[in-house]
């Protein structure tokens, strides 16, 4: 089939899409905004934080694995092919996936729970000298890691939904995670104040109790599709095996930023008490326009690049792909240099409160702007990386993550000794940066991807507007010590003016350089 004789089918306003996932995306992150405000709270940044940190993050890093990350980029162009066929062939693709995932990750689980404690020596092997960590770690590890194996069929689901365009029920399912969360946080505290352990085992329960809720809401939404089917398992079925042979090189490829928080987490382990939390506060405000921005594109852009190269139409592949970097530059680059040049204002309004200390936001805030630049490149693999996976190659992006990965750990040995928890942020960041610049070059040498004059056009005027911003952040933000004195409202108050007032000119700059929101308006 050639791109001239495509059957005709429905348009998609990715504009729309984007939105609709961008939206929900936001009360999942104004939720987890909350939650991250009622941590800090009720332990701060002390040996329960970094304990209940790691264990929350060994069945995420799994999670990003089996679910999110390599499976998603593997199954969906499968899935994306199987839309074409009858109903009952999807309807048994999706039993049998189903199926499958759910032993592997299930036999995933039980080994989790038996081995909590060899997990904790890997995952933060400074705790093996400290008892009281270590104990509270893998005493949370055996409560929180059932929750990939729910996690992983909410995802599964999510998949499927998106491919449908439905993606309303899969954006918003996270905010559920935060909503226990935040219930069992405000429990312990109120019924064992100042106990931090006691806190963080009831945060553990809230985390498995959380994917209950979210299998509870995520998996009868497939109900109206015809797929809420039966798992089976099949080995042998085509469509079964062909994902099977994507997903081993996209678990490195989709999951380059969980492998790199991995490594930061066993080195952190090894540094002062509190690394650990200074770098996981700093990356949750980083989260914030990842999840704003990268994620939304590139939950929109996987299943239409991958429906686009199911049917060879390559023309409007490359439309939707360039679309996506243009959207992901227009709202990155302020998003870095706005987290760089506020650090501290946007750490302290949220955070200093209760346990949180003035030194936990000089040294968060520190990690935060060493994040700050590797934001853009972060973004960017979110939006290329699907033109890869789209056109079911895992192989290039599995090869360029092995760079990303080695650039990151050799910094990280490099600069953690002298640095602290900062080297480690920077070893990030320019993981991230390197990432997205062979991605880029990966697919413009393949002609899927053209940096033609209007990119360039479109980079120098957001460039332009980003000096703007700076020029009056700097110029209005006031000294540091204002921001670890002042009460909460002062605070609060100026960080608004400053976000108001920097987002004004980056906008005014952008309309006075010609550019209008119906730039990036794209219907496929």
């Amino acid at each position: 089939m050639t791109e001239s004789d495509q059957p005709a089918e429905p348009k998609r306003n990715l504009v729309r899409q984007g939105a609709v996932v961008a939206s929900m995306t936001l009360l999942s992150r104004i939720s987890g905004f909350v939650r991250d405000v009622v941590f800090a709270n009720v332990f701060g940044a002390g040996y329960a934080a970094d304990a209940f940190f790691v264990a929350f993050r060994i069945p995420n890093f799994f999670r990003r694995l089996f679910a999110e990350g390599a499976f998603n980029q593997a199954f969906v162009p499968v899935l994306a092919r199987f839309r074409q066929e009858p109903k009952a062939v999807l309807r048994a693709f999706v039993s049998r996936i189903f199926g499958n995932l759910g032993l592997i990750v299930g036999a995933v689980v039980v080994l989790g729970v038996v081995f909590a404690e060899p997990l904790v020596w890997v995952f933060a092997p400074g705790f093996v000298d400290d008892g009281p960590r270590a104990v509270l770690a893998v005493e949370l590890v055996r409560i929180t890691f059932p929750y990939l194996g729910l996690i992983t069929l909410v995802a599964l689901s999510g998949a499927i939904l998106n491919s449908h365009d439905r993606f309303a029920v899969p954006a918003v399912t996270p905010v559920l995670m935060n909503l226990c969360l935040i219930g069992a946080a405000l429990w312990a505290a109120l019924n064992s104040p100042g106990q931090s352990s006691v806190v963080a085992v009831a945060l553990a329960w809230g985390v498995l109790v959380a994917g209950c809720v979210q299998l509870a809401v995520q998996i009868p939404a497939l109900a109206p599709l015809g797929l809420l089917t039966p798992p089976r398992l099949s080995y042998r079925d085509p469509g079964v095996r062909e994902v099977g042979r994507l997903l081993v090189p996209a678990v490195l490829a989709a999951s380059v930023a969980q492998i790199n928080t991995l490594v930061d987490t066993i080195l952190a382990s090894q540094l002062v008490a509190g690394s650990i939390s200074w770098l996981y506060y700093a990356d949750r405000l980083l989260e914030l326009p990842v999840g704003l921005v990268a994620v939304a594109l590139g939950t929109v852009l996987l299943p239409n690049l991958s429906r686009l190269a199911a049917n060879e139409n390559f023309a409007d592949f490359r439309k939707a792909l360039a679309w996506g970097v243009n959207s992901a530059l227009l709202l990155a680059f302020p998003a870095a240099v706005a987290l760089y040049l506020l650090a501290t204002p946007l750490l302290a309004s949220m955070l200093l409160h209760g346990e949180m200390q003035p030194l936990d936001i000089q040294l968060a805030a520190l990690a935060l702007q060493a994040f700050a630049p590797g934001l853009v490149g972060w973004v960017l693999v979110k939006v290329l990386a699907p033109g890869f996976f789209a056109r079911k190659d895992t192989t290039t992006p599995f090869r360029i993550g092995v760079v990303a990965v080695l650039v990151n750990i050799v910094l990280n040995f490099a600069l953690y000794r002298s640095m602290g928890h900062v080297g480690l942020a920077l070893a990030t960041s320019a993981s991230g940066l390197v990432n997205a610049g062979l991605l880029a070059h990966g697919l413009s040498t393949r002609g899927y991807l053209v940096a033609d004059k209007a990119l360039w056009l479109m980079l120098g005027k957001i460039l332009l507007a980003c000096l703007g911003m700076a020029a009056v952040l700097l110029t209005l933000t006031p000294a540091q010590d204002f921001w670890l004195q002042a009460p909460l409202v002062p605070r609060v108050g100026w960080l608004l003016l400053l976000v108001t007032a920097g987002g004004a000119v980056y906008g005014s700059v952008l309309l006075l350089l010609g550019v209008r929101p119906s730039h990036l308006r794209l219907t496929l």
